[in-house]
């Protein structure tokens, strides 16, 4: 596995030689200074520092994807913006499972669901939101890497992801309809996209409105080719040499991982004067997945016939596992000149709602009780509904004076409120143990039932005051004052075990709390030694915080199955400081970007995944103390007027600056470890991270058919391995690193484009990530009181990269 990572930085490191010796040539070129105009490297706008400035001015840590670059490398989603942006990582998990986003390698476990939410904060325009977004009328993506506390209301531990999108226009009336048609090479059915777009003038040059609609439907390209036709019903582990068995009781599901997404977006902007200036937007979002990207090649034990009859794109679950997820959003954006300052208030309404389907078998009979194998056609699911409430409050003042000073001021208010029911079905068990006897439940066959509320109030005031100390030198303080305040209220109920109840109402829900307040640090100095030279130092404070796991307490008696153990009920807020020397530089007449940041991060009571003693539910729980230590580089490079080229490049050490007991494993009565295998120690590799990545893409264009321009773009994105669990602890493993390829090719003339494009060109097969881990297919390095039919456990799988895809899209650009 090392080598293979070693051998894919090889082919990188001589790309990025490469890059570097075509960049040469600029520097002849660059010798004649006649009046002649030269091509020149876009400097793409931005405002991550709450000031318009371009990437190279401003003296932070800060990417940008415009929208050309996201339509020429096909970047539509967050998992693509991470590929080239050095320092972030979002593992690919197919849009079933939310992924984890990593900043600089901080990270404690890289399975499913893990535990990293509010390490960056994602922003649709002003307004902080949770959301997978489909990237549709998009004018930019930025990133900010590095706690942003003391500039954006949210406050989170490694940076923001910001959704700039296209405003609505005052003086034109202008539309696109966008088309794509592509293939799977593991599908058997065509994917397809189409998008609207539309701005008009309501009231010239005052009011006007801009819509866009998209639709975009992929096919599967995983198979639950072993799930049984009737759940309850038919056997799920039949006779595997017999033909007949299996055909009566196996039926299997073709390219179940599908996804639809459809995004609708109204924006009614009004700009009646020069000092005020509002946008209404109303937002929706609706994702539709039928199966999650999770395939057991390889990942079940030798000894159970299953491993001979899955391949590389086959999940060995019994039934399907849809999900459908629906986000909206209205929000009220105004923009005050009061001369002085910019008051800028931004007002958000979003709601969040979810439902899905997740094959149980494995944790019921594997962790809950094994005696539930003894009904032959055992096979259980869950029905998994939430939904989410939040309205946030942002004020912000930004100083306009032409003094040495300057300074940014501003309140965060955020209340969210969040319900979930969750149930698990044994269909076919009701009937099985009690025969024909009377059965009342809230519904026949359900098994379990979980329900869980919280509350959280959040309000922050932060701010920044710089100094121009000379004409290069300027500082800059910020700090941030936080509070949050968190009830939970959560309860079980398992009718088989507890008694039958007639209603939901008949559980009883316990009550938790969890609250904090604190303040953050930020100091910042930069140094203009020309022009086209800049250098920044940053010590800036992040945090994350605590909260309730949602979890009924554990009783004296034993009685309640699924519970919490007192340390189990919350965890902890976990904090991080950023020290960071940058340096960013323009060449050659602006031919030549070179970037590059030193940064280290000490990460305090670091929040990770970890699950109950009864009941193995997933929670959060508090670990020791980490560091990551590394450096991040972006080279823009213009190599001739027809060739530009950029590479990007990160390494981050991540790893357990102190020993960690009881990481994986449990305490006893009296405090000692059951399992002290599983401690994490002290230089103990994170999670879910690679060590290296690497970027780099090519965009060569010249003139066809006249009047006419064609465009080639080539890109490549690398990374090493990535383990699975702290240090390789709790039979975490490694997966091997790989690179993609993408390849396009665009016509385009004055108002549309034809663009044909193949992602993944070589088709590479690699994992991504995991769902549990080894321990679960009866391959565990240590023995375990749970999880003991091994035989038939199939709940262990990987996540794979998408296969390759091939493509053609339109645009078609109007004004009236």
């Amino acid at each position: 596995m090392a080598s293979n990572s070693k051998h894919v930085f090889a082919k990188s490191a001589l790309y990025l030689a490469l890059s570097s010796a075509f960049s040469l040539p600029t520097m002849a070129l660059a010798q004649d200074t006649q009046a002649q105009a030269v091509a020149a490297i876009e400097r793409i706008q931005v405002t991550g520092s709450r000031r318009s400035s371009t990437v190279q001015e401003a003296p932070m840590n800060i990417s940008a994807l415009d929208a050309d670059v996201m339509l020429n490398q096909n970047i539509s989603s967050a998992e693509d913006v991470a590929r080239w942006v050095p320092g972030l990582t979002i593992a690919d998990q197919g849009g079933r499972e939310g992924a984890s986003i990593i900043v600089r390698g901080l990270n404690t476990n890289s399975s499913e669901r893990s535990a990293d939410g509010g390490t960056v904060a994602t922003y649709v325009g002003e307004i902080p939101m949770l959301v997978d977004l489909r990237l549709k009328d998009v004018e930019r993506v930025e990133v900010l890497i590095g706690p942003q506390g003391t500039l954006y209301g949210a406050g989170t531990l490694g940076g923001a992801i910001r959704y700039i999108l296209n405003d609505a226009e005052l003086d034109i009336t202008e539309g696109s309809i966008t088309g794509d048609v592509f293939s799977l090479s593991e599908s058997e059915d065509l994917g397809g996209e189409a998008g609207f777009v539309f701005n008009t003038p309501l009231i010239e040059d005052e009011l006007a409105v801009r819509v866009n609609v998209n639709h975009y439907s992929a096919p599967g390209y995983v198979d639950y080719s072993v799930a049984v036709c009737e759940p309850g019903v038919s056997l799920p582990d039949p006779d595997w040499s017999d033909a007949s068995a299996v055909e009566q009781n196996i039926c299997g599901l073709q390219d179940v991982n599908d996804e639809q997404i459809t995004t609708s977006r109204v924006a009614l902007r009004w700009n009646p004067n020069d000092w005020f200036d509002a946008t209404l937007t109303y937002f929706h979002q609706n994702q539709t997945h039928g199966g999650n990207s999770i395939v057991q090649y390889k990942s079940i034990a030798q000894e159970n016939p299953l491993s001979e009859l899955v391949g590389k794109y086959d999940s060995a679950y019994r039934v399907a596992e849809p999900n459908e997820k629906t986000d909206e959003l209205l929000s009220l954006e105004m923009e005050l000149d009061l001369g002085f300052a910019d008051l800028v208030s931004a007002s958000g309404w979003s709601e969040y709602e979810q439902s899905g389907q997740r094959d149980q078998t494995d944790l019921l009979f594997g962790d809950i009780w094994a005696g539930y194998a003894d009904f032959p056609a055992f096979t259980a699911y869950t029905l998994d509904t939430g939904e989410e409430q939040s309205f946030t409050q942002e004020l912000r003042i930004v100083s306009k004076s032409e003094s040495a000073f300057s300074w940014i001021v501003g309140y965060y208010y955020n209340q969210l409120e969040s319900q979930s029911d969750d149930r698990e079905y044994t269909p076919g068990l009701t009937e099985y143990w009690f025969g024909d006897e009377p059965y009342a439940n809230i519904e026949y066959d359900l098994e379990y039932i979980a329900l869980n509320k919280q509350k959280l109030e959040e309000s922050a005031l932060f701010g920044e005051l710089s100094y121009q100390l000379t004409d290069k030198l300027q500082v800059t303080a910020g700090a941030r004052v936080y509070q949050y305040d968190i009830d939970s209220e959560s309860g079980n109920w398992a009718p088989f075990w507890n008694g039958e109840i007639s209603s939901s109402n008949e559980i009883g829900l316990s009550s938790s709390n969890a609250k904090d307040d604190g303040n953050l640090l930020k100091l910042n100095a930069s140094y203009q030694f020309n022009d086209d030279v800049m250098t920044y130092v940053t010590v800036s404070e992040g945090y994350r915080i605590g909260g309730s796991n949602g979890i009924t307490p554990c009783s004296d008696d034993g009685s309640i199955q699924v519970c919490a153990l007192p340390n189990e009920m919350d965890y902890k807020p976990d904090l991080t400081t950023n020290y960071e020397l940058g340096v960013k530089s323009s060449w050659l007449q602006n031919r030549l970007h070179l970037n590059a940041a030193l940064f280290s991060v000490d990460w305090q009571d670091a929040q990770i995944q970890a699950t109950t003693v009864n009941g193995q539910e997933i929670i959060t729980a508090n670990a020791g103390e980490a560091n990551s230590t590394g450096v991040e580089l972006a080279v823009r490079s213009v190599l001739s007027d027809n060739i530009t080229a950029y590479a990007n490049y990160s390494y981050a050490k991540a790893e357990l600056t102190s020993d960690a007991p009881y990481l994986f494993g449990i305490k006893g009565e009296q405090g000692s470890a059951i399992q002290d295998f599983y401690d994490g120690e002290d230089g103990d590799r994170l999670p879910g991270a690679p060590e290296h990545q690497f970027s780099m893409g090519v965009d060569y264009q010249t003139d066809v058919f006249d009047d006419k321009l064609l465009n080639i773009y080539y890109g490549l994105t690398a990374q090493s391995d990535v383990i699975t669990k702290v240090g390789l602890k709790a039979d975490g493993e490694v997966l091997p690193g790989y690179a993609l390829s993408n390849l396009s090719a665009k016509l385009s003339g004055d108002l549309w484009s034809v663009t044909f494009y193949v992602d993944n060109l070589f088709n590479k097969y690699a994992y991504t990530a995991t769902r549990r881990d080894k321990s679960w297919a009866g391959m565990a390095q240590f023995e375990s009181e749970n999880k003991n039919l091994p035989e038939i456990g199939r709940v262990y799988g990987h996540y794979i990269t998408k296969p390759r895809t091939v493509g053609l899209r339109f645009n078609y650009a109007f004004d009236l």
